[in-house]
């Protein structure tokens, strides 16, 4: 039986039989610490056996064995993206002294999930995003079919177009190199429930008599 306290668990050598570069199949021998799976649970959020049969497949290599996780992850988060979300949080967030400010409906599946840290984090980002980048849809499927000639004008092609005003595919601004649509699926992955962004607005002091909002 496994212990919680990982100090105390012990794997034995793992034998596994693996295929090669060249296609051949072979048995390795790695031995995996409590070290490597504590580590690589603590990066990635995972259980301790899925880390040690990570590392196992990646022959102990702590960096395969994250990206072979997050591979993982994002296959079982598009499995869930159908399922029913209906609890959740709203988050505001103020910025500028109190001269802007943006509100967000964020969904999960369990109450028990929108009151961990790591969703209660998201939902503080993407307010944040929104507050910053000043999005109008949501998702691309919501963009009106005969508004897409003034935003293709605007900004040069539909695929900037999308990335200036669709929420979910705009760069995060703490990690650009994520999208916020890659920025969910991960957090999907992490807690294992389907998450929805339900919708938002956003108010700047002065703007307009009207707050930009989604719905």
């Amino acid at each position: 039986m496994q212990s919680a306290n990982l100090g105390r668990f012990r794997f034995a050598p793992s034998r596994f039989v693996r295929q090669n570069a060249r296609g051949a199949i072979g048995e390795s021998n790695v031995v995996i610490t409590a070290d490597q799976v504590k580590q690589l649970r603590e990066r990635s959020g995972a259980g301790i056996m899925e880390c040690k049969r990570a590392l196992e497949q990646a022959d102990g290599d702590m960096a395969r064995a994250v990206d072979l996780l997050k591979h993982q992850g994002l296959a079982k988060a598009d499995k869930k993206t159908g399922r029913e979300a209906s609890q959740g949080l709203i988050e505001p967030y103020i910025h500028g002294g109190g001269r802007i400010g943006a509100i967000i409906e964020l969904n999960c599946e369990t109450d028990f999930v929108a009151r961990t840290p790591d969703f209660r984090e998201l939902a503080h980002d993407l307010a944040m995003q929104v507050a910053a980048t000043s999005p109008e849809f949501v998702s691309v499927e919501e963009i009106p079919e005969d508004a897409w000639a003034a935003l293709e004008r605007e900004h040069g092609s539909r695929d900037r177009a999308s990335e200036a005003v669709v929420l979910l595919d705009q760069p995060f601004i703490k990690d650009p190199k994520l999208t916020i649509r890659d920025l969910i699926r991960d957090r999907i992955a992490k807690l294992g429930e389907n998450i929805v962004v339900r919708r938002f607005a956003r108010f700047e002091v002065g703007a307009s008599n009207t707050p930009s909002a989604v719905d």
